[in-house]
This record gives structure tokens, sequence and C-alpha cells, in this order.
């Protein structure tokens, strides 16, 4: 069971992480737009950009307690042996 525990938990925080990065790179986007592109239909692809990166921030904040709330429900022993604290890593 731990080891399924590891791989779900790999595969979420896989999702968050694209996801995240997907945010990141849309407001990015955004202000090369705005530097870069001077055409009257500039302003409405800027906010449409940062509409869609508004609603994936708010699917990956809705997604991110959930995935917390999942681990926080894991049994203690899983959560144990993946802190680097206890294995001298760190």
């Amino acid at each position: 069971m731990e080891e399924e525990v590891k791989t779900q938990f790999k595969w979420k925080f896989y999702r968050l992480t694209v996801e995240l990065n997907i945010i990141i790179l849309l407001v990015a986007m955004s202000i090369i737009v705005f530097f870069l592109l001077h055409s009257p239909y500039t302003i409405p692809i800027i906010i449409g950009i940062l509409i869609l990166a508004f609603v994936l921030s708010l699917d990956f904040f809705k997604k991110y307690k959930d995935t917390k709330k999942w681990l926080d429900e894991q049994p203690e022993k899983v959560k144990k042996d993946d802190d680097p604290r206890q294995n001298g890593t760190v």
C-alpha cells in the first residue's frame, strides 16, 4: 500500500507542478505580448490570456487543497518514511 500511495502522490504533485508552470508562463506571455504586439487586438488578447491564467489558478488552488487534505489523511508511517530529516540527508 505504501508504494501505491507514493505513486499517487507523485502523480498529484506532477499535475500541480505542470499546472503551476502553465499559469506562470501565461502571465509571462501576457507581459511579452503587451510589449511586443502593437495592434488593436493587443488588449483583448492580454485579457483573454489573463482570464485563462485566473481560471487555471482557481483550479490549481482547488486541486492543491484536495491534495493536501488527501496527504494529511494518509497513514503517518508513509509520511515519516519520506521525511529527509529522519534519514539524515538534510
